[in-house]
């Protein structure tokens, strides 16, 4: 499934730099929401490439406690998480199916309780079909959204993937007919009224509660880093990277920093 563009930049072979834990995360399929400040600029693949930092055990076990928790609201107990979470590596991709905002998706009673629970920036893109490279790619990450270079995308299609995710997702589309139809206000009229009622608002889940203010903390980290102009509310899993130029990479969209 190629890339579709909704503004007027040509993203052919569109890819992501995030830190870790929160790359791998989603290219294994546990993550499947990627949260920003703006909204995705894209459908389509997506490719996901690991920042140089190396995650602290700290954060890494913050986000698996996360995800822990938000997968036992709809019965999932048995999550296998990475061995390993490498970094300055192209890991797979994912394909965006489409873009809401917070409000919209934690109140999206279509979609499972854990899902609504990763809703924890203004943007959230929905991202399904996670696929990883047996043997990921070392090369440098830029900011934003930025074009593969032609001679990686050509090893990283030969190396591909499919991943089973611990849960299969489908975003529905408000539209059937149209495939572009998932973006930010297109949920408005079916949401339910009323604020989204769940374990945590009722105060009977303390371990959920404790774990998504882990998760927040963890991803704070990044936001409190000047790189660039500063962004608005919560930032979420670590998508800065280094800010090197290259006249090879083909970089697409640096007015975005990062994000969770």
């Amino acid at each position: 499934m190629g890339s579709r563009n909704r503004g007027d930049v040509n993203y052919r072979n569109p890819c992501l730099t995030m830190h870790q834990p929160w790359a791998s995360l989603l290219v294994y399929g546990i993550k499947r929401i990627e949260g920003r400040s703006w909204p995705s600029p894209l459908t389509g693949r997506l490719w996901i490439h690991a920042a140089s930092k190396i995650p602290d055990p700290e954060t890494i076990k913050a986000m698996e406690d996360f995800y822990k928790q938000i997968y036992a609201l709809d019965g999932v107990t048995d999550l296998k998480f990475p061995e390993h979470y490498p970094v300055s590596r192209l890991l797979g991709c994912v394909e965006v199916v489409g873009c809401v905002k917070c409000e919209e998706l934690t109140s999206w009673e279509d979609v499972p309780q854990g899902v609504r629970q990763e809703g924890l920036t203004a943007f959230c893109w929905l991202c399904e079909q996670p696929q990883k490279l047996l043997v990921p790619f070392e090369m440098r990450g830029y900011q934003g959204v930025y074009n593969l270079e032609k001679r990686i995308l050509e090893g990283a299609l030969r190396g591909l993937c499919p991943v089973e995710p611990p849960l299969q997702v489908k975003f529905p589309l408000p539209d059937p007919q149209n495939p572009l139809s998932l973006k930010p206000g297109s949920l408005v009229r079916g949401l339910k009224n009323g604020p989204n009622k769940t374990k945590t608002d009722e105060g009977s889940s303390p371990n959920l509660t404790a774990a998504i203010a882990g998760a927040k903390a963890a991803a704070t980290q990044f936001s409190k880093k000047s790189y660039g102009p500063p962004t608005t509310g919560f930032q979420g899993q670590g998508s800065r990277t280094r800010s090197n130029t290259n006249e090879s990479a083909q970089r697409l969209d640096t007015r975005h920093e990062q994000r969770w």
